[in-house]
């Protein structure tokens, strides 16, 4: 209620010392809502209260203690006397008791939480119909504005806890109060998005976060953690919240544990990367935090108007010019130089100038390949729109493959309870040779030590160790060969089962002498259907977070995501993409 009532006087542009306010209902729930209102701010000689026997007025009896706090020297003496004129109306009573009538009389952009359930005091829509400025709150689901106890409850005894706290005192609860409104306040993320659809902006229709935001513990523990070490009552106090509130985060952004040395690496030296879609709303909510994260500077591909637009409808707080750069698809000074250098490029390679000047104005991906060519950017993402091979088609015309490597290859990571997984090639060669297949896996391996992963590589198969021959079987034991001779020191074997990969007693029954210990981390796949098909009920039926996909083998920093990516991923491939810019940069070798 106090988070409710801070942000609706915000919008409303009302002070909460001056506000006047009707209450129906004085029980143990009310008296504690007045008593949190004023603890905020608002004055007690401001607040008339009404509960079954009418207006608390000074003299009347059948009032406890508490109720005799805010009885006023009034006149008034029904609900329509109190709410006349009220800027606020705070309801814990019964359903259907305040009438539109009532409402109508209430002061300029009245602020309603009609919080009686299931049937609040007045529906929305009826409250409406006669005040269309009013703010309106009810305890219900199906209604913008929900208040409920499930915001503070696990959150403030979370913090607590985490402290040792002797008791929860005030200065505890205004903490989570105002955490819970400045949460209110930022621009939605994709977390906000997983619990049930479109998170609107701060405004009329959201002045509070909607119960089982998975951001609520990240905000809200530490700020009650910390109001309890303040005032006094904390007998663990935390040492470093920097470290408290990122162990928080890790049971929201499973990935954080993972991506945090990749994180803290690209903040050390801020890379440019490009996105190739840059008007989607999935790539503008990543930018934010990017931007807010300080990883990366983003340049932005897309038509300015309409990048304006979806920043302004999201609530987003980045700015053109300033946070971003902006590159105009329909109008850029540069265009006739990259449909120039474009056409160099491919020109015996059946395109002819006016189909380059034709894809330069219509495929914004060749336009970020073109920029990350020239130097104008670092990095780039693209993906979130169309087809994955079109995407990596448009990449592989502009850029080179890395030295010694005679194909791309795509490896896709899954974060879930048990672990982290990486599946290879989960996107590029739908039939590698082993040849590839060992390419790809070298690659791979590089890059889970950037995440400080050690990699344990399993070559799958349906057989185990020999145990069938067929193609596939032999194409996979010649990876294994190919390893061998190359990178002894790999800890790798194969060709075996999945379930031979994952259980290292059934693997040491199989296979005494494998030289693969502990439970495979990298799973390497004969062919494409078998990774892409893995890797997504893996992620699927385990709950599981991705990261990637990551485009191996091309010779510039640059990856090719998917429709289904969430804001998420795309801030853990910025980040990829930064450090591997960083590296690039550093070695002048493949990365």
């Amino acid at each position: 209620v106090g988070a409710a009532v801070l942000n609706a006087l915000e919008v409303v542009g009302k002070k909460i010392g001056e506000v006047k306010l009707a209450t129906a209902g004085a029980g143990a729930a009310g008296i504690a809502c007045l008593d949190m209102l004023v603890a905020l701010g608002m004055k007690p000689e401001n607040i008339l209260a009404f509960d079954r026997e009418g207006v608390l007025y000074t003299g009347r009896g059948h009032m406890d203690p508490d109720k005799q706090r805010y009885a006023r020297d009034t006149t008034k003496r029904t609900l329509e006397d109190i709410v006349d004129g009220a800027d606020v109306f705070l309801g814990l009573s019964a359903g259907g008791i305040l009438k539109p009538e009532m409402v109508a009389k209430m002061g300029e952009r009245p602020i309603i939480l009609a919080l009686a359930n299931p049937n609040p005091e007045i529906l929305p829509e009826d409250a409406k119909r006669v005040r269309p400025d009013a703010i309106i709150a009810t305890g219900r689901s199906d209604y913008p504005n929900q208040v409920n106890n499930a915001l503070c409850f696990p959150y403030i005894f979370r913090g607590a806890l985490d402290v040792g706290a002797t008791e929860i005192n005030e200065a505890m609860k205004l903490a989570c109060v105002r955490a819970i409104a400045a949460l209110a306040r930022r621009e939605a993320s994709d977390l906000g998005l997983a619990y049930g659809g479109d998170v609107p902006s701060f405004g009329a229709d959201y002045i509070i976060p909607r119960p089982f935001d998975p951001r609520l513990l990240v905000m809200l523990a530490p700020a009650v953690a910390k109001a309890a070490m303040d005032s006094g009552v904390a007998t663990c106090p935390i040492v470093d919240f920097a470290a408290y509130e990122e162990k928080l985060g890790q049971f929201i952004y499973r990935t954080g544990l993972l991506m945090k040395p990749v994180y803290d690496r690209a903040r050390g030296d801020k890379q440019r990367v490009v996105y190739a879609e840059g008007e989607e709303e999935t790539v503008l909510r990543a930018v934010q935090t990017v931007i807010d994260e300080g990883m990366a500077f983003p340049i932005l591909i897309g038509r300015p108007e309409v990048i304006d637009t979806r920043i302004k409808r999201l609530g987003l707080r980045m700015r053109a010019g300033v946070d971003f750069e902006l590159t105009n698809i329909n109008d850029d000074p540069r265009f006739n130089e990259y449909w120039q250098q474009y056409h160099a490029l491919t020109e015996r390679r059946g395109v002819t100038p006016a189909a380059a000047k034709n894809l330069m104005r219509s495929r914004p991906t060749l336009i970020a390949a073109l920029m990350v060519e020239r130097g104008e950017a670092d990095a780039l993402i693209s993906g979130l729109v169309g087809r994955y091979h079109k995407k990596l088609g448009y990449l592989r015309s502009v850029f080179g493959l890395d030295p010694g490597v005679s194909s791309t290859s795509a490896m896709t990571g899954v974060i879930n309870e048990q672990g982290v997984w990486f599946f290879l090639d989960t996107h590029v060669q739908f039939d590698p040779t082993a040849e590839q297949i060992a390419e790809s896996t070298l690659q791979a391996s590089y890059r889970l030590k950037l995440f400080g992963i050690e990699p344990k590589v399993a070559l799958l198969s349906h057989s185990n160790f020999g145990s069938h021959d067929d193609a596939s079987e032999r194409k996979m034991r010649q990876v294994r060969e190919i390893l061998k001779a190359r990178v002894p020191k790999l800890e790798v074997d194969g060709e075996m089962m999945a379930d031979t990969a994952w259980d290292d007693d059934l693997r040491h029954r199989i296979m005494p002498n494998t030289t693969l210990k502990g439970r495979a981390n990298l799973f390497v796949m004969p062919n494409l259907d078998a990774a892409n098909i893995t890797y997504n009920m893996v992620r699927v039926m385990t709950d599981g977070v991705a990261i990637g996909p990551i485009l191996m083998g091309i010779d510039q920093p640059a990856h090719v995501l998917t429709p289904a990516s969430t804001p998420r991923r795309v801030v853990n491939m910025t980040a990829i993409a930064a450090v591997e810019a960083q590296i690039r940069k550093a070695t002048r070798q493949p990365a």
